[in-house]
């Protein structure tokens, strides 16, 4: 064997394997767990009093990934359940050495089920390399909050992305139906494609908020507020989902935003961890 091959297999068994598995129902007025694995260094806690709707708030103890680590998540919400899986941290991507850091999360929500997927949000440190699918399958009659985040270096201390690999492919099903497609690829100079006025205009700071069901009704408070954005917002409603984008110069001005949004479409009620 050479060098570079037992250095490359001694890479290999370091990295970190994560896994969480949760279903959660309802009965007798309240949502609550009935299955919960954990696996690697993904844990999740479950803050508050037990009640109506359940808060999952999902831990990497290992405080970021890195180039070759693989997470997946497997959460679903039963008939008539109400879950909202948040995070406890933001999460961080570090610089990687050449693979790709790997997340694969499966949603799901059952009949007249509520599902609000709102982590905090991903940091991309430069030269992190990340790969991500998003997998959401709802009944006919289910609803959906999804919100996630991407900032490109801690902004805060003047950080900037030069290069690094992003690829993001989303895929929300509905009674069987798909409704949503959406696929972002950055690959090289990211900083360079970032500046771009058709792209993100010189912001290192991006969201996307789905909203299912959703209509013009329901973006109408999210308009309302518009001259209250620190960052740009754009919203469009077609087929039965209501989409908003969210652009801003840095991490805190997108979460300014990102909060504002999600309070008014959730009559206020943020994650606990959003929070304090």
């Amino acid at each position: 064997m050479s060098l570079a091959e037992d250095r490359a297999q001694v890479f290999a068994a370091n990295r970190a394997v994560g896994r969480i598995a949760l279903v959660a129902e309802y009965g007798r007025g309240i949502t609550r767990r009935v299955r919960l694995h954990e696996a690697g260094g993904l844990r999740m806690h479950f803050p508050g009093a037990r009640a109506r709707e359940l808060q999952a708030v999902l831990i990497n103890t290992a405080g970021g990934i890195a180039g070759g680590d693989r997470f997946d998540l497997d959460i679903a919400a039963g008939d008539k359940a109400r879950l909202v899986v948040s995070s406890a941290a933001a999460e961080k991507l570090y610089r990687s050495l050449g693979p790709k850091a790997r997340i694969g999360i499966k949603l799901s929500a059952g009949a007249d089920a509520s599902l609000a997927w709102l982590p905090q949000e991903t940091i991309l440190f430069d030269g992190a390399r990340l790969e991500r699918t998003i997998d959401i399958d709802l009944a006919a009659d289910a609803r959906l909050v999804f919100a996630e985040a991407v900032v490109f270096g801690r902004t805060g201390m003047g950080e900037v992305v030069k290069h690094g690999f992003l690829f993001d492919r989303w895929r929300v099903r509905r009674g069987d139906a798909l409704i949503f497609a959406e696929s972002v690829r950055l690959d090289g100079a990211i900083a360079a494609k970032l500046h771009e006025a058709a792209v993100a205009n010189g912001g290192a700071a991006i969201a996307t908020v789905l909203v299912v069901p959703g209509s013009a009704e329901t973006l109408e408070p999210l308009r309302a507020h518009g001259s209250r954005f620190k960052g740009e917002v754009g919203t469009s409603a077609w087929n039965g989902i209501a989409v908003a984008r969210l652009c801003a110069a840095d991490g805190a001005a997108l979460r300014h935003d990102l909060m504002a949004l999600v309070a008014r479409l959730r009559g206020g009620r943020l994650p606990h961890c959003w929070v304090h």
